[in-house]
């Protein structure tokens, strides 16, 4: 097959693939208006009007950070000189994990501009495993998270700690378990491998090299930004919240119950501790840390946003990884507080 009838295939198909979902999720919303009436106070176009509320909401909260991702992309990748980001880092391969994971410090965006980011890191040379490590830890160790969930929690319960030192913790995990795979490579998708064969060879100055940089990160972060956003919205209205509310009082079920929360409704990391803050009343202090953790990480808009990069099967163990062990950071602080 030439790689025209490839290129005119793909968008076809994500189309279909769209159109697809849109059509699934309305039906789900047919059927369980028609055979379970009672779970939803409101009706079905309430209840359709404020999913796409919603999810132009997390649209227009998450594009402003995507398209401040994408310009420090551009950066790392046509203004920076070679070899300025090898020259800091350490030769150790752990070190240089280390040091990534604490770079979210530096770089005041959410989890959704840190997308574009990572991508150029990759195609400076960035290693796949460093990249998620720093992919990881970004959207928990930025200085305006840090701040926020300061200005909701404060110093109680150990939320702040534990989410900092969490989030840190299980980016450098998942970076040392990817760091052992035998094809990093394989760790990427065919489209992106693709797109950075291009960029590398594109020619030109370095005004028209960031314009076509430019295009090719919002071509390909544009769609999954509006797919997540959608789900996001979609499931926020199919599943009841007050079948997650009446378990949050249990230490374990709590967690499970925020996990779930955390990664449907998609809230930007800035800002997420204040969404979390009006849980403080009715659940665990460990399920409002998984909830702070989970949601950065793993929600359906940044699982959406990272496939644009890595295969399905690196994502399932990305989420395998951060849900057992934010699970696990949970339970030791509710057992604590």
């Amino acid at each position: 097959m030439t790689q025209t009838a490839t290129a005119v295939r793909r968008p076809g198909s994500r189309v279909l693939a769209g159109l697809g979902l849109g059509l699934g999720a309305v039906a789900l919303l047919v059927a369980l208006d028609v055979f379970a009436p009672s779970l939803f106070p409101d009706g079905l176009p309430t209840r359709a009007q404020d999913g796409l509320t919603l999810a132009l909401s997390v649209l227009i909260e998450s594009l402003p950070f995507v398209m401040l991702g994408v310009i420090l992309s551009i950066a790392v990748q046509v203004w920076l000189p070679a070899g300025v980001i090898e020259r800091f880092m350490p030769r150790r391969a752990w070190a240089r994990r280390a040091v990534l994971s604490l770079l979210g410090m530096l770089i005041p965006v959410c989890e959704c501009g840190n997308v574009p980011f990572a991508r150029g890191l990759l195609m400076r040379g960035v290693s796949p495993a460093e990249t998620l490590t720093f992919l990881v830890a970004a959207p928990i160790v930025n200085p305006i998270v840090i701040v926020t969930t300061h200005a909701a929690f404060g110093w109680d319960g150990g939320i702040l700690v534990a989410r900092i030192v969490g989030g840190w913790l299980i980016a450098n995990l998942i970076g040392w378990i990817y760091s052992r795979h035998p094809d990093p490579a394989s760790l990427l998708t065919g489209r992106f491998l693709d797109t950075c064969e291009v960029v590398t060879h594109e020619t030109g100055g370095r005004g028209r090299r960031s314009l076509a940089q430019f295009v090719v990160e919002l071509r390909a972060v544009m769609p999954a930004l509006v797919i997540g956003s959608a789900i996001a919205g979609a499931v926020q209205v199919i599943v009841p919240r007050d079948a997650l509310l009446a378990i949050g009082s249990n230490p374990v079920l709590s967690i499970v119950a925020m996990t779930a929360l955390a990664m449907t409704v998609a809230i930007c990391s800035n800002v997420d501790a204040f969404f979390a803050l009006s849980f403080a009343s009715t659940f665990s202090p460990g399920s409002l840390v998984v909830f702070l953790l989970v949601g950065p990480l793993v929600d359906v808009k940044m699982l959406a946003l990272m496939r644009t990069t890595f295969t399905w099967r690196t994502l399932a163990g990305i989420v395998a990884v951060v849900l057992l062990a934010a699970f696990g950071i949970g339970i030791g602080v509710n057992l604590v507080a």
